[in-house]
């Protein structure tokens, strides 16, 4: 046997580490270490020296204390969906909380408990069979723990505010081991700072959510072509400032899928449209729609009654896991004219299949919560804007990296200043703090107080208070 081939003997203290886990513990000699070190986003290509797949809390705890006296940089994921593949780092050690799913409902008290590692589809899946949801994103293989930290926009945020709104409580892992409880009662300046903050403060092992009674919704998209996206786009402005809170909506440039549910005569045709969700009464939903189906009209009205989840898991198979994303974003608390010349230019200008910009409204509920009442500072904001450029080719990052960009340049003059955490790349400490604005210094102390060495800081990070 050459040398290049022979086993590396392992560490003493990574042996005993593999050993008191419950878990696996998968470093680059292991089998599965290619496919346990990959994230949603495939542009993102670390790779960690060890990665813990904790199956309980006392997993995690093991696995913090042996970063922290390692000193190895610690990372945490969930889902793997976030944009900056900040679940993942080079060298250090990787948190993954996959296998715990364990998920609890109480239909009584309309409250589920969801363990770290869940998505949204294991938490509808559960949620949905009581008639009951909690707010979440638009795509159910995203983490709870990623979306919730980061504050959590979908579907439901003008009906139920956004996912932190409904967080009850959190059992979080510190840096120093210890496993605390996060509620209005217990340990409160961390339940602020989770609510928006970030991955920051610690792991989050488990959340309870507060449920509503929402099991069947009336949904979909409705296209129009891309040449009238101008007009289109003030259509929704306008519409959505008068909207009933039990209708959202999400605008969107797009490429249509060449496949169904849409007719074969728009296969991938360069479109502009909106997502809508409607949860009112059913027998409104003809008046709601009423001014939606008479503009235009529109080249698909696509909405129709189905379960929750149906909604929730719509773009699953459009977004699989593998493909290469560079992402943009920012507030906007105004859509000018001006504005939306921009966006009709650049988003007509689609430059793959995958390529998209969404606008997500933030009003309604989520503007019922003051801007300092938790860590999420833009309740002041109408919209979150996100631009991707996305393809499974990594061939074409270049091109659709340059299309984000050129994109964020000509809209970020119209915009707030911050951006919603989740839709971040990794973007430095500037665009952090007009993330979290006035709400910055009260969470870097609070930083100061759970991880004054800055054990967590894979994430859009806050830095201790000196």
């Amino acid at each position: 046997m050459s040398d290049a081939t022979r086993p590396v003997p392992e560490d003493p203290t990574t042996a005993g580490l593999r050993e008191s886990l419950r878990g696996d513990l998968i470093g680059p000699s292991d089998e599965g270490y290619e496919e346990a070190r990959r994230v949603y986003n495939a542009m993102i290509d670390r790779r960690p020296h060890l990665i813990a797949r904790c199956t309980d809390v006392a997993d995690v705890i093991l696995a913090v204390n042996y970063a922290r006296e390692h000193e190895l940089t610690l990372a945490v994921r969930g889902g793997g969906h976030n944009g900056g593949g900040l679940g993942v780092c080079d060298d250090g050690l990787v948190i993954d909380l996959s296998p715990m799913k364990d998920i609890r409902v109480d239909p009584e008290a309309r409250t589920v408990r969801v363990g770290g590692g869940a998505t949204w589809a294991d938490v509808d899946r559960a949620t949905h069979t009581f008639g009951l949801a909690t707010p979440s994103g638009i795509i159910s293989t995203t983490g709870v723990g990623g979306l919730t930290l980061g504050g959590g926009l979908g579907h439901l945020t003008r009906k139920c505010g956004l996912t932190i709104d409904n967080l009850l409580e959190a059992d979080v892992v510190l840096a120093d081991g210890r496993s605390v409880t996060a509620n209005a009662e217990e340990n409160e300046d961390l339940f602020w700072a989770v609510r928006g903050g970030g991955g920051n403060f610690g792991v989050v092992t488990s959340f309870s959510f507060r449920l509503h009674p929402i099991s069947t919704v009336i949904g979909g998209p409705t296209l129009w072509p891309i040449e009238d996206s101008a007009e289109v786009m003030r259509f929704y402005r306008d519409f959505m400032a008068d909207a009933p809170e039990d209708l959202g909506g999400f605008f969107a440039f797009l490429t249509v899928p060449p496949g169904p549910p849409f007719p074969e005569h728009l296969h991938l045709k360069k479109m502009c449209g909106v997502v809508w969700c409607y949860t009112g009464p059913p027998e409104r939903a003809d008046e709601v729609f009423e001014p939606v189906r008479e503009f235009g009209p529109p080249a698909l009205h696509g909405v129709h009654e189905m379960p929750y989840p149906a909604l929730q898991s719509a773009f699953d198979a459009l977004y699989p896991a593998g493909l290469q994303w560079y992402w943009r974003a920012d507030f906007v608390k105004d859509l000018p004219d001006e504005a939306i010349e921009r966006h009709a230019e650049h988003g007509s200008r689609l430059p793959t299949l995958h390529s998209t910009m969404h606008l997500y409204p933030i009003d309604g509920a989520a503007h019922r919560v003051g801007k300092s009442e938790t860590a999420f500072s833009y309740r002041d904001a109408r919209w979150a804007e996100v631009i991707v450029g996305v393809d499974p080719d990594p061939a074409n990052n270049e091109r659709t990296t340059a299309w984000t960009k050129e994109y964020w340049d000509a809209l970020h003059p119209y915009s707030a200043g911050g951006a919603y955490v989740n839709f971040m790349m990794d973007e430095g400490q500037e665009r952090v703090r007009a993330t979290y604005r006035e709400n910055y210094d009260r969470l870097a102390e609070v930083k100061r107080r759970y991880d004054p060495g800055n054990l967590f800081r894979v994430n859009q990070n806050i830095e201790p208070a000196v």
